[in-house]
């Protein structure tokens, strides 16, 4: 493949996928294709299959049909050109570990063994935490750093394979406003400098809507990309829902009313149900 073609081919492809449990669908015959340095926000209500989603294109999770590939090549475990960033959860206070060493990890804690110091691995760990704006705590122990500090560390941790494409599972839940706009904005510069792509799942787009170029709403076993703009619309996730789902625009953003959960129950944004958008 030419230059010109390797940069102009997608980074990500899944082509007819579907995932079923019994009779459970999750999602059916999806056609995604993500390009390099594309911001991809993954909504959806609670249990239609976005985490599931990134699990089967780390690998983790077979589809029922069709497939996914990677930079042209079939999805497999333990890609190193996928950089992945877990939901937000607090290392507890007297981890035996330091800052820098958790973002080592993402260096070489897929080998078996132990870790060996090097010359080379250190100023790799000291060029990643200044990338995240983790210089001053480098040597502090993970356990005694805020949830937005620790996230900058998984963020730095991703990075140290320096993948095509990131991984986001919820990565802002439990951050307050500051550090979501800050852990965003970290993601969205490493696409733009470095033209990785961005599959970000969320349940709320507010922080990351400026940086979103497109959006993938997954619901009851379907789906629908487009832009924002084109896919948070009344009629649009109405259709798509097949029940009456309602899009306030009010204060500067948007908020999405009335989506089912996979008991089809129903509920607001702000809520378990709900899913929000800045305007």
């Amino acid at each position: 493949m030419s230059g010109t073609a390797a940069a102009s081919a997608p980074v990500l492809q899944v082509e007819g996928g579907s995932l079923r449990f019994g009779q459970r669908v999750l999602w059916d015959e999806l056609d995604l294709s993500v390009a390099r340095g594309e911001f991809l926000a993954v909504l959806g209500a609670n249990g239609s299959g976005k985490t599931s989603l990134l699990k089967a294109i780390l690998g983790q999770l077979a589809l029922s049909e069709g497939q996914i590939r990677v930079s042209g090549r079939p999805v497999r475990r333990g890609d190193r050109s996928i950089g992945y960033i877990p939901q937000q959860r607090l290392i507890p206070a007297g981890t035996p570990l330091r800052a820098r060493d958790l973002i080592g990890l993402g260096i070489d804690g897929h080998r078996f063994g132990l870790p060996l110091p090097s010359r080379g691995k250190r100023e790799r760990v000291d060029a990643l935490l200044g990338e995240v704006g983790a210089t001053s705590y480098a040597d502090e122990p993970v356990g005694s750093l805020s949830g937005g500090e620790q996230q900058r560390l998984r963020v730095g941790q991703s990075l140290a394979s320096d993948p095509v494409m990131l991984l986001c599972d919820e990565p802002l839940i439990s951050l307050d406003l500051n550090h979501q706009r800050a852990v965003s904005e970290l993601i969205d510069r490493r696409r733009r400098d470095d033209g990785t792509a961005v599959v970000f799942v969320t349940h709320d787009i507010n922080p990351i809507l400026p940086m979103v170029d497109r959006v993938l709403y997954l619901a009851d076993g379907r789906f629908l990309t487009g832009t924002p703009d084109e896919v948070l619309r009344s009629e649009v996730l109405t259709a798509l829902y097949k029940t009456p789902i309602e899009v306030i625009r009010a204060a500067g953003q948007v908020i999405v009313v009335g989506v089912p959960d996979q008991h089809g129950h129903h509920g607001p944004a702000g809520h378990e149900h709900g899913t929000e958008a800045t305007a």
